[in-house]
């Protein structure tokens, strides 16, 4: 990519050697990666006194912002709703080591081409820590991308009226876990997402369920070609299934009637949707759960049900201690924070068992 710099500064492309990325993106796509899923970031370790991001913004709804986290400091930016945009992560820096982490704090409501960084001339690259060799992956909604996250006033409450501002995927319970974890994430979450097509809230009228997009690197309507994933890319020896919250949308038929045909017809689109996860990731543990955002306990009883029924002893159920009750909005940090202990917890429980961080 060509682009303009100032006197005394240079362009670092997206392809530097130095550059660590993670997350589920499209290193194909013209110009540098594509991301897409909440959670996706560079690292970057570097001698110098400032830098800039260079990204491309493709919007779809609401207002957007991308992260970063600089020595230990958060940092976020508003994008433009389309074109590139030179953002001003930090200039006057002391000129010592500095470390990195920029990253893409909401879901598809927007996508994002990554294309390097704007430093001065003098600034010294030096090679970023190493991923961990633990994975995790997610396969969520709007409370596994942090929709509302920030909006810390409104704990135990409904949303405030908002335009995309609260979220960030930093607060999401599932980074929050993967950190304390100190293991990866790929964070394959889209707010309102339900299992089937034409239930839940994501692309509404048209609704798009999980098993439209659970294998995509890009599947936004309107905006891209649907792009398969290449699993190979990324084992993880977790997988965690966190969606049912948008399923009784338009139609709650699992509190209505639990032995009702939609209902039973749900429960075995979720084990067979275990089984797609257990014959793409073979070894993988597989953690089965919804959230403390209120619903029914009838989609509860029925992922335990599925769990059950897979008899698949690398296969568990989870409930956090205030499931499905812990709040009518959307899941706010200090929330994010309590499940990400209790998730922890488990998930270091079953190691001790399996020894699969090993």
């Amino acid at each position: 990519m060509k682009l303009h710099v100032g006197e005394g500064e240079k362009f670092l492309s997206w392809n530097n050697e130095h550059f660590v990325y993670s997350g589920r993106m499209d290193f194909d796509y013209e110009g540098g990666p594509l991301w897409v899923y909440p959670c996706s970031f560079v690292k970057v370790r570097f001698i110098g006194t400032g830098m800039k991001a260079v990204v491309r913004n493709i919007r779809s709804y609401w207002g957007n912002s991308v992260g970063w986290i600089l020595d230990g400091k958060e940092g976020r930016a508003e994008l433009p709703d389309e074109g590139v945009a030179v953002i001003n992560i930090a200039e006057n820096l002391e000129n010592k080591e500095h470390e990195l982490c920029f990253f893409k704090r909401m879901d598809s409501c927007h996508m994002m081409v990554f294309h390097g960084f704007v430093v001065d001339e003098s600034v010294k690259l030096l090679p970023a820590e190493k991923l961990s060799e633990r994975r995790i992956e997610v396969y969520g909604d709007s409370v596994s991308a942090g929709e509302v996250s920030e909006a810390v006033e409104y704990c135990g409450m409904p949303d405030p009226e908002h335009n995309g501002e609260y979220s960030n995927s930093y607060y999401s319970y599932a980074w929050l876990t993967a950190r304390k974890l100190g293991a990866q994430l790929h964070d394959i979450a889209q707010g309102g997402i339900a299992l089937f097509d034409k239930t839940g809230y994501f692309n509404g009228p048209d609704t798009m369920g999980l098993l439209s997009m659970y294998d995509k690197i890009q599947y936004m309507p309107g905006k891209c070609e649907p792009k398969k994933w290449d699993f190979k890319k990324y084992t993880p020896q977790v997988v965690i299934l966190a969606f049912g919250q948008n399923d009784s949308h338009p139609e709650d038929y699992m509190k209505e009637d639990y032995y009702g045909e939609k209902a039973m017809k749900w429960r075995r689109g979720y084990i067979d949707f275990i089984k797609t996860i257990r014959s793409i990731y073979p070894q993988c543990h597989i953690i089965c759960k919804t959230t403390i955002l209120g619903h029914d306990f009838s989609w509860d009883r029925a992922i335990e049900d599925c769990v059950n029924t897979c008899e698949d002893d690398k296969v568990h159920y989870f409930k956090y201690s205030n499931n499905s009750v812990g709040t009518q909005g959307h899941i706010r940090k200090p929330e994010a924070e309590q499940m990400a202990e209790e998730l922890s917890s488990f998930i270091e429980g079953l190691n001790q068992t399996y020894g699969f961080w090993e």
